[in-house]
């Protein structure tokens, strides 16, 4: 179980954070079958999380990290284009003329801020990335947007003897508080006793 205890989170906004809620809660996000961006979930009560690594031990279902505020510039969105060679008109000068009145950045740009974001949100004993499931992108990510990740544990099962599958609601936020992309990451997590050094 994660020891912690509360804070003020406008008082550091910057501080890695978690939560713990009632499992028994309805951790479905697509349940409402959303089409624009709405407003995350408020949460009852901020804890910090230790710095410290969490082994599958450390971990339940209906524990909640959210992350610092990170802003997406235009020099994020012209990198990523020359990266991956998508130079979509939409992200660049001509996004003005789109529907949306001004460029936009990649959805795959914004997948990317988050699963970096989430790196140490917690900082977990990682031993595989398994799989990303029901990605939605919800609503545009602007330029100058400033964005936090949202990272919910909805199950734990094991895996092998020294392992858990963990499948968790990860979902990008704005700063006005609503989801603009929302899914699920699959990976394992090692087991206190996995990362015991054998005694030679």
């Amino acid at each position: 179980m994660i020891e912690s205890s509360a804070v003020n989170v406008d008082a550091e906004p910057n501080v890695r954070t978690a939560r713990r809620r009632d499992p028994k809660m309805d951790c479905d996000a697509f349940a409402s079958n959303r089409d624009v961006a709405s407003p995350a979930e408020p949460e009852s009560q901020t804890l910090i999380s230790p710095p410290r690594t969490l082994y599958a031990e450390d971990l339940a279902v209906g524990d909640i990290w959210t992350t610092e505020m990170r802003q997406v510039t235009a020099d994020d969105v012209q990198e990523f284009a020359n990266l991956t060679g998508d130079h979509t008109a939409l992200h660049g000068d001509q996004g003005a003329e789109s529907p949306y009145g001004k460029p936009i950045a990649h959805g795959l740009l914004g997948l990317s801020i988050l699963a970096g974001l989430g790196t140490n949100h917690p900082k977990a004993s990682t031993l595989a990335f398994v799989s990303v499931e029901d990605w939605r992108f919800v609503a545009p990510v602007f330029l100058g947007d400033r964005v936090q990740a949202r990272n919910e544990i909805v199950e734990i099962e094991p895996h092998g003897r020294r392992a858990v599958k963990v499948r968790w609601l990860r979902q990008l936020v704005n700063e006005a508080g609503s989801v603009v992309q929302e899914g699920y990451f699959v990976t394992l997590v090692a087991s206190k006793a996995r990362g015991r050094k054998k005694p030679r």
